[in-house]
């Protein structure tokens, strides 16, 4: 089984499969972080389903589109929690606190004030998401948070986590961000993806929140300077 969430950067190997990919990319992309979705289309030994799947598109939400997404990503953050995400809800979650919080994400997302992105499935279920806060204070105007990171438990290690995370990058620097700051639990897989992925660890916070069964967790805070 192949664990899309660990690829190898073979950018700077002597991989003919990369350079050929250095004359096809632009200087950003072949600069970003390797994306699984470049990397399934050159291994030729990956199974053809599984490319297909992987070069799957990470979508931005439209601003007259979010409240139609509201159901979907209720099922995303529920399964979550109940995995045992600590995404500012506890145990039990209900499904109308789930659709309450998306109804106002997308109601962020009319005002402007956020950019969400969402990943399906090869039947068009939403599996994975995640939203870039783009409203800062006015000292801030180049910076934004990113939060939300959820991929359902059944879609996880195939790569979806770094394609939201690639695209993220892409629509922080077309909304002109510059600074990006996450947090995640201390400890956790995301905790390690993020580090992979070239994001700065700035510190951990002990005891900074709940998990859903109601134990104390360490946070940790990262950040990512776009070139």
């Amino acid at each position: 089984m192949y664990d899309f969430d660990e690829i190898i950067d073979r950018r700077h190997s002597n991989s003919m499969k990369w350079a050929g990919a250095r004359k096809r990319l632009t200087a950003d992309q072949y600069a970003a972080d390797p994306l699984s979705m470049w990397v399934a289309e050159m291994d030729f030994r990956i199974a053809r389903p599984i490319r297909d799947a992987l070069q799957r598109e990470v979508e931005r939400v439209g601003m007259n589109e979010a409240m139609a997404c509201v159901d979907a990503l209720a099922d995303v953050l529920i399964d979550c929690v109940e995995g045992g995400a600590s995404v500012s809800f506890m145990l039990p979650i209900s499904r109308s606190a789930a659709v309450e919080f998306w109804r106002r994400v997308a109601d962020g997302v009319a005002r402007n004030e956020r950019i969400l992105l969402v990943a399906e499935n090869a039947d068009g279920r939403i599996v994975g998401t995640v939203q870039i806060i783009t409203a800062q204070p006015e000292n801030q105007p180049h910076r934004a948070d990113v939060a939300k990171m959820l991929v359902c438990r059944k879609a996880r290690r195939q790569g979806i986590a770094l394609r939201l995370l690639a695209a993220v990058d892409e629509a922080a620097r077309a909304a002109g961000k510059s600074v990006l700051v996450l947090d995640t639990v201390t400890g956790g897989d995301a905790e390690r993806l993020y580090e992979r992925s070239g994001w700065q660890r700035v510190g951990d916070v002990p005891n900074y929140a709940l998990m859903p069964d109601g134990k104390f967790c360490g946070t940790t805070f990262f950040h990512r300077q776009l070139a």
